[in-house]
């Protein structure tokens, strides 16, 4: 590599301040060891910080800094981060675009569809997570897959969210059934693997309905493509939000045999057709 002048080393550590939130010590640090390639330095950065990284989540985020990593990200000319940014921020992330936790980011930081991200949004979800740097970000975004598995609250409320996030014109009633398919292809098994989606058994008292954990074996990861095969098979040209919204209590409470669904209560009739369906599939 060639030489590198002053004004480029400082316009490298510059850069790598806005991005990482480091200092600029720090900065110069890792980057003289890097030869001066800033996603080298960025690398090592991030999978070997400095010690005094790891205290910085009891200070409150800096909207500056907030602010700056936004207009890294967002298109020229554009008020709002599109498609080329948000695969520039899940690599800086270290996620994949189509990872399920960035359902999570996007709830958080309630971006109004796929690959869209809004200036407000941005600032006041990542000031929620007191986050101002990539680092506590990856940190946060590590937090949000834990907690989407293991949280049944936390999971219904990205689940909620994505049935409007999936939407790709304003007004739609419905979502495509290949779109809802990919949806719960990325968040039925997250929550499978971990508590969120923990089967429960549902008994009424009075107006409401109390869950408790089951001791029965409940829905299986196999019956996702089962679920997707009915869908696609004749499950019409879309999946409305009741129908959305009322799968995620059939999954949690559905025995693994399907033995006990209750067809005199107020499931959508996708579900109950469903329920009749996969009966001679797994006999």
């Amino acid at each position: 590599m060639s030489k590198v002048s002053k004004t480029q080393q400082d316009s490298l550590t510059a850069e790598f301040v806005s991005i990482t939130g480091s200092t600029t010590k720090d900065a110069q640090s890792y980057l003289k060891k890097a030869a001066w390639r800033l996603e080298v330095a960025m690398d090592a950065y991030y999978n070997n910080p400095p010690p005094t990284t790891a205290g910085s989540s009891s200070k409150v985020a800096d909207p500056q800094k907030i602010s700056a990593l936004f207009d890294k990200y967002k298109e020229p000319d554009e008020a709002d981060i599109g498609i080329d940014g948000t695969i520039k921020l899940c690599k800086d992330l270290g996620v994949e675009p189509e990872d399920v936790v960035m359902l999570a980011v996007a709830y958080e930081l309630k971006s109004p569809r796929v690959g869209e991200w809004t200036k407000e949004g941005w600032t006041e979800g990542w000031k929620k997570l007191n986050c101002d740097s990539i680092v506590q970000m990856r940190a946060a975004v590590g937090e949000l897959s834990t907690k989407l598995s293991n949280d049944t609250d936390y999971f219904r409320s990205v689940y909620n969210y994505t049935f409007d996030f999936a939407k790709t014109e304003t007004g739609q009633r419905s979502i495509s059934i290949e779109n809802a398919c990919a949806f719960w292809g990325l968040l039925l098994p997250a929550g499978l693997k971990g508590r969120a989606l923990q089967h429960m058994d549902a008994k009424a008292d009075g107006e409401e309905v109390v869950y408790t954990p089951s001791r029965e074996p409940g829905w299986k990861q196999e019956y996702n493509d089962l679920w997707f095969e009915y869908l696609n098979e004749k499950g019409g040209k879309g999946v409305s939000k009741d129908t959305w919204l009322m799968f995620f209590d059939f999954v949690r409470t559905i025995d693994d045999k399907f033995e006990k669904h209750d067809v005199e209560a107020a499931w959508p009739s996708a579900i109950d057709d469903f329920a009749v369906w996969v009966k001679s599939r797994i006999e």
